[in-house]
């Protein structure tokens, strides 16, 4: 939906099933037109789309495109953004590490990543700036020398190239954005600036860096680095990055006591990886593969410690002791946009989990779920004068 200042936010449609192109768009069909009937009837009702590999092979074809840009004009919907992160399967199987494979030292990464723009330019409308979000480059796991490294830069920069090409043929603003998460090969602020700052040394003076490629700021990846947005985002614009999307979720805290770790047996799914990562009362991080890994680890903590855990949950979800959430790096991040709206024009709230939420914590559908998400997240915005707005868009045929 459109939002004042030229703001669009949208949820990732990365929460429903759907590899093919057909089972992508049937969940379109079942479930977002559901959810605009909810929460924007009567306003253009933006689409996170999320696409596989498969699914572009399919949509790339002229007649499929051409129905679907035809479906959104009849149901006043429109794309902004797309996430370009899990090439591959993203649900009811192990996911775990192998969301980021193939990762950027691969030709396949980037053809994927290319072809998601050659189908976003031609969903865009118009006046509307498109982002992609991708993996943070790899896992860390996977990175073994410096040659990995630079191929990781070097098949960016190609695509960074391909992005320059499209947009300035379109006449469309386009960016992608590197989604640094816990264990990325780029997790954090320091590892992103220090990236981005490579990349200016093999590109001296080439605007094209600073213009096509950011980063996408997940809110729920950043407080588990026990990052304060302020600090963060000041780094960010001061290396001169820019803010491709800014990703909207949450991620679960506690003290790590007896109770706590039995509790938090019910989120260690074998589908996804859930990263955690422990601060002691001196500030000392501890990096935990997988919940699983942190669960195993010594039983006794200092009382002072607190772990993060990488496990999107609802939006609007209440504390349920001995479980706190994130959501106040996520009212951070809205206060510095409301701040200044330019700082980024991309928002998309993005609780994939909900398959996998202990049923406590889940709505008994997963369109009241994401209809509940939009409530907290349209009452945030209002509370900081950033409220939706009314506006039209078109397709052609």
């Amino acid at each position: 939906m459109i939002l004042k200042h030229g703001l669009h936010l949208a949820y990732c449609t990365n929460i429903h099933r759907g590899e093919t192109w057909g089972e992508t768009f049937d969940s379109l069909k079942r479930h977002a037109l559901a959810v605009r009937e909810r929460v924007c009837p009567h306003d253009p009702f933006a689409i996170g789309l999320r696409l596989s590999h498969r699914a572009t092979l399919a949509l790339s074809e002229p007649r499929t495109l051409r129905e679907f840009r035809r479906w959104l004009g009849r149901h006043d919907c429109y794309v902004f953004t797309i996430n370009g992160f899990p090439y591959g399967r993203f649900h009811g199987t192990r996911v775990k590490e192998q969301v980021y494979a193939p990762d950027w030292t691969t030709p396949a990464r980037l053809a994927y990543t290319n072809r998601l723009f050659d189908l976003l330019v031609r969903l865009l409308p118009s006046g509307v700036a498109g982002s992609v979000s991708t993996v943070p480059g790899s896992f860390k796991e996977f990175i073994r020398s410096p040659a990995q490294e630079k191929q990781i830069r070097q098949n960016l920069w190609r695509s960074v190239e391909h992005i320059a090409r499209i947009s300035k043929k379109a006449r469309r603003e386009l960016h992608l954005g590197l989604e640094p998460e816990p264990l990325g090969w780029l997790e954090n602020t320091a590892e992103t600036v220090a990236f981005f700052e490579q990349m200016r040394r093999e590109h001296p003076g080439d605007s094209r860096l600073d213009e096509f490629l950011g980063v996408n700021y997940d809110t729920c990846h950043f407080a588990i680095e026990y990052e304060e947005p302020k600090r963060a985002f000041a780094a960010l614009r001061r290396a001169g990055i820019k803010i491709s999307k800014i990703h909207l979720s949450s991620a679960l805290k506690t003290k790590p006591n007896k109770v706590a770790r039995k509790k938090l047996e019910q989120f260690a799914d074998e589908v996804y990886l859930h990263q955690v990562i422990a601060r002691d009362g001196a500030g000392k991080l501890t990096r935990f593969r997988d919940l699983p890994d942190a669960l195993r680890a010594t039983r006794r903590t200092p009382r002072d410690t607190e772990w993060r855990v990488h496990f999107h949950v609802p939006l609007h979800a209440p504390a349920i002791p001995p479980f706190q959430n994130t959501n106040r790096h996520i009212t951070g991040v809205l206060d510095l946009l409301a701040q200044d709206p330019n700082l980024c024009s991309h928002l998309e709230m993005e609780t994939y989990t909900w398959e996998v939420l202990p049923a406590k914590w889940k709505a008994p559908t997963v369109d009241e779920q994401l209809a509940a998400e939009y409530a907290w997240t349209l009452n945030e915005l209002a509370r900081r004068g950033l409220a939706k707005q009314s506006s039209s868009f078109g397709y052609e045929g």
